[in-house]
């Protein structure tokens, strides 16, 4: 707050803003009345100041108590020089105005000027009027212009507002500053903030609570122990709130880290390391010869290029490995970069697919720059077709190419890509993208097949060795039986036997687990808690043996393996069947005979228990008889009536050669139950003889089930868990 001394006395110094509070109050007593102040008058002044709610200030609070009337009138002329002014404006209200001008600055441009103001009925502003408008009385158009310049709302008034507080006494005691209407609920706070209610003491609280004095130790005691309860409740409360502060500056901390690991951030040119693979060569890959021969020619590119390129020949650009799951792709990648010794660069498709735009495409040029800093090497792509899949445009994902055309342009693009060999591994090639799979790109394509039997045979005894397994046991009547298994399903079937003898407590593995493992993966775990009555498990015997003699008898059916009315998985019995060697065609003859076989069970029913008692228990026998003899009728040429023809889609035929597909396959079918019946009904001594085994013994071999029809006794053989006993 500024502050001007002023001496009016050698011993009064007033304030500025006292002193002009004391002015206006002056000013508003002299527009009253101009007769002599008196003593009365100044009361009467004071107490209007005081229902105006303006601050009430005393000539002896302000220090002017020893001045005369004459002075107090000088002093108001020399102050306020427009007070004198005859028909001077006098200054708005406090009541209708709120704000207050200061008096640091007159209240006009013009006042600051020229010294005074210019009014209706005050001195000219700028001298005698023009000669043109001196008449002595003024019309009152001349009045009204010369009173316009001066109109309130053309003046300039500047300044700056303040708020005025108000002070009132009642009864003697002093309140709290109020605001005046006006003033906003926060300023009320910031104004009442410094003088708030006094803080009783504790003494002050005890007399006035009337507390006895022998109470007053104990009032003390409790207020003294509720004070620390409460501070330590407040410390407690401060240590939540602090570790609390912590744990979510640690979150903080931890999330951020998360981010700048995320590719959209700072991950899209992260380093590829390649992958050591000195351990796995071509003599780890069993079963596929003719892949590991395809595949020599680039392990011979890798080691020795100069080779190659004396001649004017290029080194291949990729290898595309296809073939079904588990038959050794990326084995075989594996193997010719530990064969070549050379760097390994580690990649899945899926691995490129991102959901932020142009990450898949940022790691496939990281990839290859690495590669092509550390050449010859070999780049290893599993599942191809995640990551090169048809391009086709998608409103969905409009970015969804931008992959594969980097991929596209890395391996075949502008810039050359000398030394680096792609190994693209896929169980889809119809799904890859013709660009992709082009010569320039994957300039050589290999199929891995399954393994035959002797593969199989070599990849059952590489197993075997390191397992603890009966010498007497020979891989090859394993891999007879395990027709269209892969690599890893023979995996699978060896570590299966030797669960199974760990659990039974034998030191070996021998061939009656392997048999086991076998059956359990063909056609599921034993459920020897299924309680089965004995009629059941009749019709169970006999529909098994029905198609075990069939097969017997009929000369171009499969040999058979073993017969059992053990549940296993969703059937009650089975019969498996066990080619020689693999067949990569079959004849009309031996589809002819493998419908007879299904057709056996039903027709034993049908001859033992009587039409009326057959099950439903032959479903899956029909399904499999009804798709040979469409494929026979359909694609296979077997049909005499329709000829060398083939018919893809049976409901775009026409009805004619629908009605003539369905008549020739319904034929076939017929024919086949027939000579099921009519052998059965021949060997219907075979068929209980076999049936009353099975009942027995629940599970028969081959060797068992040729002693049994010849009529011998089976030696050292105990009935099964379930069976009829002897």
């Amino acid at each position: 707050m500024f502050s001007l001394s002023m001496t009016v006395q050698p011993q009064v110094t007033v304030p500025l803003s006292n002193l002009i509070n004391a002015l206006h109050s002056l000013k508003s007593s002299v527009s009253i009345s101009s007769s002599a102040a008196k003593t009365q008058r100044a009361e009467n002044a004071t107490e209007q100041e005081t229902a105006s709610s303006e601050p009430s200030l005393s000539l002896k609070e302000l220090g002017l108590s020893d001045l005369g009337l004459g002075q107090l009138h000088e002093l108001v002329n020399t102050v306020l020089p427009c007070l004198h002014q005859q028909g001077a404006p006098s200054p708005p209200s406090p009541i209708q105005n709120a704000w207050n001008t200061s008096y640091l600055s007159s209240h006009s441009f013009y006042h600051n000027k020229h010294g005074f103001s210019g009014g209706a009925m005050g001195p000219a502003p700028l001298g005698p009027a023009p000669l043109a408008f001196c008449r002595q009385s003024p019309s009152p158009l001349q009045k009204v212009s010369a009173q316009l310049p001066y109109w309130p709302v053309f003046v300039q008034a500047r300044g700056f507002k303040t708020l005025r507080k108000a002070k009132r006494l009642r009864a003697g005691q002093e309140r709290p500053l109020e605001v005046e209407s006006f003033t906003p609920s926060f300023m009320k706070g910031l104004l009442w903030r410094e003088r708030g209610a006094e803080v009783e003491t504790l003494e002050t609280l005890l007399k006035s609570r009337n507390v006895p004095d022998g109470h007053q130790d104990a009032f003390k005691g409790g207020f003294a122990e509720g004070f620390l309860k409460a501070q330590a409740l407040t410390q407690r409360t401060q240590d939540s709130l602090r570790r609390t502060r912590l744990i979510l500056l640690v979150l903080l901390l931890v999330g951020l880290y998360g981010l700048s690991k995320t590719p959209f951030l700072s991950g899209l040119d992260s380093a590829v390391d390649p992958v050591q693979v000195k351990s796995v060569t071509f003599e780890h890959v069993k079963g596929v010869e003719e892949a590991k021969n395809e595949l020599q020619e680039v392990v011979e590119f890798l080691k020795n290029p100069q080779k190659f390129t004396v001649l004017g020949g290029k080194l291949p650009k990729g290898v595309l490995l296809v073939g079904p799951p588990g038959t050794g792709k990326t084995l075989l990648a594996r193997a010719v970069a530990g064969e070549a010794d050379v760097p390994f660069y580690y990649a899945s498709g899926s691995e490129f697919d991102e959901m932020f735009v142009g990450v898949g495409a940022s790691r496939i040029r990281n990839l290859f720059r690495e590669a092509k800093a550390s050449a010859p090497c070999v780049i290893f792509i599993d599942e191809l077709d995640s990551v090169g899949g048809k391009r086709i445009e998608s409103p969905m994902h409009p970015y969804s190419r931008q992959t594969i055309n980097q991929l596209l342009a890395e391996m075949d693009g502008f810039k050359p890509n000398e030394g680096v060999i792609i190994i693209g591994a896929t169980n889809f090639p119809e799904a890859l993208d013709s660009a992709l799979i082009r010569p320039g790109r994957f300039d050589m394509q290999v199929t891995v097949p399954m393994p035959d039997v002797k593969g199989r045979t070599e990849i059952i005894n590489w197993y075997l060795r390191k397992i603890k397994v009966d010498p007497d046991v020979e891989a090859k009547i394993i891999a007879r039986g395990t027709v269209g298994f892969s690599g890893a399903d023979l995996e699978n079937l060896v570590n299966q036997a030797a669960l199974k003898a760990a659990v039974d407590g034998m030191d070996m593995v021998t061939l009656k687990e392997l048999e086991f493992a076998k059956d359990k993966i063909l056609m599921g775990p034993e459920r020897r808690s299924v309680e089965i009555d004995q009629k059941n498990k009749e019709i169970t015997a006999y529909h098994e043996s029905g198609h075990a003699i069939v097969a017997y008898y009929t000369k171009d059916a499969m040999p058979i393996n073993k017969a059992t009315i053990m549940p296993r998985g969703p059937s009650l019995g089975h019969v498996s069947m066990l080619p020689e060697n693999d067949r990569w065609s079959e004849t009309r003859s031996q589809l002819l005979a493998q419908m007879d076989v299904s057709m056996g069970g039903r027709v034993a029913e049908e001859i033992i228990f009587g039409n009326e008692y057959i099950t439903t228990g032959a479903s899956s026998d029909f399904d499999s008889a009804t798709k040979i003899a469409k494929m026979m009728v359909t694609r296979f040429g077997m049909c005499e009536k329709l000829g060398v023809m083939t018919y893809g889609d049976v409901t775009k035929q026409s009805p004619e050669t629908q009605a003539v597909i369905e008549q020739e396959t319904r034929k076939l079918l017929k024919d086949s139950y027939e000579r099921a019946r009519s052998l059965l009904k021949l060997h219907a001594k075979e068929h209980r003889m076999l049936a009353d085994a099975l009942l027995r013994y629940e599970t028969l071999d081959v060797k068992e089930i040729r002693l049994v029809l010849e009529g011998k006794e089976l030696e050292l053989r105990e009935p099964g868990p379930g069976g009829l006993g002897a």
